[in-house]
């Protein structure tokens, strides 16, 4: 992963992995308000030329200190980070399920969003 960075655009929901000034990976997410505070990823996307170099890893891993840093939890529901998550449950605590069921309301109330 040398030469890649990590960076949050949170006004755009979008946590991602700069190579040489293009983006080349991202996890797309959302703020959650209530029923507490969690950082909700929807979809990780890696461009075709860079998969297989780790990149949707390292976005899942940032994405998680990302939350811990603030103080919040991460509520999965994109498929990639679930499964990131549950092979790294030191690194990913697992979301209460009430967090969950309120981050899909709110994401099928907004289907514009994404």
């Amino acid at each position: 992963m040398d030469g890649i960075e990590i960076r949050d655009d949170r006004d755009a929901g979008r946590l991602e992995a700069v190579e040489g000034g293009e983006v080349v990976g991202r996890i797309e997410y959302f703020v959650l308000d209530e029923p507490a505070s969690a950082l909700v990823p929807v979809h990780t996307v890696v461009e075709p030329a860079h998969e297989g170099k780790g990149i949707a890893g390292a976005l899942a891993r940032e994405l998680y200190a990302l939350a811990a840093r603030e103080g919040v939890v991460v509520a999965p529901l994109c498929p990639y980070v679930v499964r990131w998550a549950a092979r790294h449950p030191e690194e990913a605590p697992a979301a209460d399920p009430e967090l969950l069921r309120a981050a899909k309301g709110w994401l099928a109330a907004h289907p514009e969003r994404f």
